[in-house]
């Protein structure tokens, strides 16, 4: 079954994707370095990077739930409600690897929560995460009262705010995530039954694929991992709000859409979206130092992920 599953021109494909992202990237930052020098530097790369790893670490785990033909609107609430569950167990006085591993579970339970609903309660992806969105949103307002959490351990505020060889912590951490999401879509049985289950899912279900399995495994991950960008980035600003992660899952569709995947399932790339998160960060970075305003920002971004899709129907030959 392994082999039959691998014997279709899939990964050629996505490195050819992965490609085309990468020359569009080059192509964003040659014409920001001749608009203002600022751009093309060492520490405004580092900026780009840092600024891009939130929504990196969110984009992961929704290129693995669109790989397997789902979508997940309800990664900015989740991480909302478990950065404001850790922060509140920091605060009480529990352990700083304690409270993170208490938000990481809070963020993989409530995926757990939307995977089941739509594998054994037989809803529709996008139905499920939209009611998703809103009852994380309101558990995390009601639990604080709609206040922000403050006075996170310094130990803590540490890990995001430190550097590794020059590069700032988050960036490391989501390129290590990013290397095992990479290993596990590539090199691994869940992958391929990502990739069956997307693409056919009736298919894979004769061919002896867990899909129920597979397609818990995938929004419990992504669940988990936006537990850990609302961990990168309450450690940045040192409080947690219940507000944060608004339209988070917009970048991650648009980053994982830029990169290569396919909103039909079936099809993406772990390398593809971290371009498409870095494209969609040097884009923002670039018209920010052109003293562009927001809304034309808005605009850009919407126009490249039009243009994404539009690349994507025409390598795929429809």
């Amino acid at each position: 079954m392994t082999k039959a599953l691998t014997n279709i021109p899939l990964f050629s494909r996505v490195r050819f994707r992965d490609a085309g992202t990468l020359v569009g990237l080059i192509l964003i930052a040659i014409v920001f370095s001749a608009l203002t020098p600022s751009f093309f530097t060492v520490q405004n790369i580092i900026n780009i990077l840092q600024q891009s790893s939130i929504s990196a670490c969110i984009a992961i785990g929704m290129t693995l739930v669109i790989i397997s033909g789902g979508i997940d609107l309800s990664v900015g609430p989740v991480a909302a409600l478990s950065a404001t569950l850790g922060a509140a167990m920091m605060v009480a006085g529990v352990p700083v690897p304690l409270a993170v591993l208490g938000a990481i579970a809070t963020g993989v339970a409530c995926g757990f929560v939307n995977g089941a609903l739509i594998t054994w309660g037989g809803l529709q992806p996008f139905i499920v995460t939209l009611g998703g969105l809103s009852l994380y949103r309101a558990l995390a307002l009601i639990y604080t009262g709609g206040t922000p959490i403050f006075g996170l351990p310094t130990e803590f505020r540490a890990l995001s705010n430190g550097t590794v060889l020059g590069l700032p912590g988050p960036v490391i951490v989501v390129a290590l995530l990013a290397l095992i999401a990479w290993i596990v879509l590539t090199k691994t049985p869940l992958g391929e039954y990502l990739m069956a289950v997307g693409g056919n899912p009736e298919a894979a279900r004769v061919a002896g694929v867990p899909v129920t399995l597979t397609k818990l495994s995938a929004y419990m991950i992504s669940g988990g991992l936006a537990a850990i960008a609302s961990l990168i980035l309450i450690g940045r600003l040192g409080a947690a709000e219940p507000t944060m992660g608004n339209l988070w899952e917009l970048d991650a569709i648009a980053a994982s859409a830029i990169g290569g995947a396919s909103l039909m399932g079936g099809r993406g790339s772990i390398v593809g979206t971290l371009i498409g998160c870095v494209i969609l960060g040097a884009l923002r970075n670039g018209l920010t130092l052109l003293n562009v305003q927001a809304f034309y920002q808005l605009l850009a971004t919407g126009i490249i992920i039009i243009v994404a899709m539009l690349i994507d129907r025409a390598t795929s030959g429809k």
